[in-house]
């Protein structure tokens, strides 16, 4: 990027050149040709200009697509950036945050950055060198005229810096405004169905207006600016202009200035003029810029709530072995703690239940398991390591997680069930999705595994969706298991059926299921039914009751 971005400037700086020197071949031209109407001094200058002007052209369009195609890069390398960045931080940073302003921050503002550090830099260094370069040959021409100029050139600077600062209050609220507008999008399409089912079309519709109405405002209060700025400086240019036009007819007059030389000059200042006022635009880029980085720097400063310990060392292929000593926790943020002095086992192939009434903390124990946090106090030990000591990679590759909502991507049939293994053969996905109960409907879908499956896995139902994430974790084939409420929104019917590859999923694995639903508990299971804090000063094992025969209770561990 570095590299494309230094021809951008070379190739702009050699097109300014170029235009220097025509500019001096037309003064030439219009003092040698035109002033003595001598046709044979035409022909070789002009000739001459015509070569500069297809150099420069050239010049011109190699340069810009040199910073293009770095701008692009940079694009490209800081949205990985940030995107990788969100993906090493706890889910609840973006659970806690409307999904359409995350987004916002990962094109929106992340293109205003690319402005000031990207293609904007480069056009700052060029049309600083374009000024040095006009303003040396009017110097060159006339250097008390190019005084002048050069006195009324901090009226731009001072116009600019005025008008900056709040175009940057502005740019601020623009970007929060396009982030909120954004949000209201993503849910309203998300949930259209619920939307159209309570009849709430015109609420969402008055919503996204009001909204827009923000976004509105905001940006014109930015056109508001911008549109003040050019007359004011399009009036200073004129002054400027008509300064130099009468003193230099002055010296026309007086013999000391040649007709070419002051239009040569003129050309010099009206090019001049233009990239001073570039230069003062590049500030209010410079605003706007700074208004979106302060919204990726929020997201890049955010530090993960888990990192790797400098002497972890992977876990491997565990047996499957999970111990919970004492273990306490408290959200970041957050007084009151989730977990007290927890303490369980699951043996490799146990089923432990984890019951309790919402709020008790089952989804968090599956979170400090997959070390999405680590406790505040006690400690979580896999195959008897601590998982701090664990590279958080290997714990996660020792686990599958089946979560309450069923978590598919707008992908194939096939994409879906080799998510957790993206290595894995089709014959592997069949067998899989056949030991799923998958492979019967897919059969019939137009596409068979190819087929889509639809935003969220939208075109498929509750129980195929559910299957499809059994499939997956069947392929993905970890020692450790977590099911988080996989029964949630079934019906008794549905249920039934999916808990038959359910079953097949959980034999010879460590098993963790959450849920408050009691009737779906396999038997053999150990129940661990937890209450909330503060009331929890213990967790309490009770034996499952009928129709569960087989059950069985175990004494403090």
């Amino acid at each position: 990027m570095r590299r494309l971005f230094a021809a951008g400037v070379a190739f702009a700086i050699l097109a300014a050149l170029c235009e220097v020197a025509a500019i001096r071949l037309f003064g030439h031209i219009t003092d040698e040709v035109l002033t003595t109407r001598n046709l044979e001094a035409f022909w070789v200058p002009a000739f001459i200009w015509l070569g500069l002007a297809v150099i420069a052209g050239g010049m011109a369009f190699a340069g810009a697509y040199a910073t293009a195609l770095g701008a692009e890069r940079f694009l490209l390398a800081l949205r990985d950036r940030v995107y990788t960045h969100l993906q090493t931080l706890a889910p609840d940073f973006s659970e806690k945050r409307r999904l359409g302003d995350l987004m916002a921050r990962l094109t929106d503002d992340i293109e205003a950055i690319e402005e000031l550090v990207g293609s904007g830099m480069v056009r700052a260094i060029t049309t600083a060198a374009s000024v040095v370069f006009f303003a040396g040959a009017a110097f060159f021409i006339r250097w008390d005229l190019a005084l002048v100029t050069m006195a009324l050139i901090p009226l731009f600077l001072v116009v600019s810096k005025v008008f900056a600062g709040r175009f940057r209050s502005a740019a601020a609220r623009e970007r929060a405004s396009n982030g909120a507008m954004n949000s209201v999008l993503e849910e309203g399409l998300a949930n259209q169905p619920l939307v159209q089912a309570y009849n709430r079309q015109d609420a969402e519709s008055r919503r996204l207006h009001r909204e827009g109405r923000g976004w509105l405002r905001a940006n014109m209060a930015q056109a508001w600016l911008a549109g003040l700025y050019s007359p004011a400086v399009q009036v200073i240019e004129t002054m400027c202009l008509i300064v130099i036009l009468g003193f230099g007819a002055w010296e026309i007059a007086a013999g000391r200035l040649t007709l070419g030389g002051l239009l040569s000059f003129a050309a010099y200042l009206a090019l001049l003029y233009p990239a001073v006022q570039g230069l003062g635009e590049l500030a209010l880029n410079v605003a706007e810029a700074a208004a979106g980085s302060d919204r990726v720097i929020e997201v890049l400063s955010a530090r993960p709530a888990v990192t790797d310990a400098a002497d972890a060392v992977p876990a491997g292929r565990s047996h499957g072995r999970i111990a919970f000593e004492r273990v306490g926790f408290a959200y970041p943020g957050r007084g009151r703690p989730v977990l007290r002095d927890v303490s369980f086992t699951a043996e490799p192939g146990e089923v432990v239940v984890l019951t309790g009434i919402s709020g008790a903390g089952k989804s968090t124990l599956a979170k400090l398991l997959l070390r999405f946090y680590d406790p505040d106090r006690g400690r979580i030990l896999l195959d008897g390591a601590d998982l701090r000591g664990l590279t958080r990679k290997s714990v996660r590759d020792n686990i599958t997680i089946l979560y309450q909502e069923t978590m598919l991507f707008s992908g194939s049939v096939r994409d879906n069930i080799a998510y957790g293994r993206p290595d894995a053969s089709f014959d592997e996905v069949i067998r899989a999705a056949e030991a799923a109960g998958v492979h019967d409907f897919v059969k019939l879908l137009p596409q068979g595994y190819d087929s889509p499956v639809g935003q969220r896995g939208r075109l498929l139902s509750g129980g195929q969706r559910q299957r499809i994430a059994i499939a997956r974790a069947i392929l993905r084939d970890t020692p450790v298991l977590v099911l988080d409420e996989p029964m949630t929104g079934l019906d008794e019917a549905t249920a039934a059926q999916v808990m038959k590859p359910l079953r097949r999923l959980m034999a010879g694995r460590t098993t963790l299921l959450i849920t408050h639903d009691l009737r779906q508990v396999p038997e053999g299971a150990r129940v661990v039914e937890l209450e909330p804090v503060p009331r929890q000063e213990r967790i309490r094992l009770k034996r499952v009751g009928v129709p569960f025969r087989g059950a069985r209770s175990t004494t403090a561990w």
